[in-house]
């Protein structure tokens, strides 16, 4: 990651962590487009749309980031509770196995998955 883009980056997270997320989209997505493949900016701006309640667009970031990384298991998770928050409950509770699978000692993912059947 260059220095510029990682300044973005890290702006960004700033913005996340002082409760600012809609400006964190901001710095996160001109990072974005100078790196499109590196998947922790992809991770912070899919966090940034889903605490502004963007759920297709947070639902992209982290299916992307799938693609780059398909056993990331926070990511399984992220998409899940966007799939959730747009009324695809089978479809998240899928994420949810996923990622508990891939982190059976998360009590959170755990916590998430429904019995749907």
């Amino acid at each position: 990651m260059s220095e510029s883009t990682y300044n973005l980056f890290q702006k960004g997270r700033a913005h996340l962590k002082r409760g600012m997320p809609a400006q964190a989209t901001v710095a996160l997505e001109k990072a974005k487009r100078r790196e499109p493949e590196k998947a922790s900016i992809r991770e912070a701006l899919g966090i940034a749309y889903f605490r502004i309640g963007r759920w297709e667009a947070a639902e992209a970031e982290f299916r992307t980031l799938l693609e780059l990384s398909p056993v990331n298991d926070y990511a399984h998770y992220a998409l899940g509770r966007c799939l959730e928050k747009q009324g695809r409950e089978r479809e998240a509770n899928v994420h949810y196995k996923l990622a508990s699978s891939l982190r059976p000692e998360s009590n959170q993912y755990r916590a998430r998955i429904r019995d749907l059947d």
